[in-house]
């Protein structure tokens, strides 16, 4: 599973670990991501997404269906399609 947020497009950056001596290695930053369904009302169908805490925290502030359509006005690619249902 590639760690990878498919809303926000976190993903693992490298740094160093740095000991009591200064003495640096190699270590990477892994991002909060979890697999999570969402429901959206306005469609009426469950969706299966990778997303970090700080996309669950904008899902939550916005609502899952206002926060995709912000994202796909700015141009990312979500991987969701999103048609109302009449």
């Amino acid at each position: 599973m590639s760690r990878i947020c498919q809303l926000t497009g976190k993903k693992p950056i490298s740094g160093n670990n740095v000991s009591h001596s200064h003495a640096k290695t190699k270590r990477r930053f892994i991002p909060n991501v979890h697999k999570k369904r969402f429901f959206i009302p306005e469609t009426g169908q469950w969706v299966t997404m990778k997303v970090s805490g700080k996309a669950i925290k904008n899902i939550n502030k916005l609502g899952v269906y206002a926060y995709l359509r912000k994202l796909e006005k700015k141009g990312v690619n979500t991987g969701v399609k999103l048609t109302k249902v009449i």
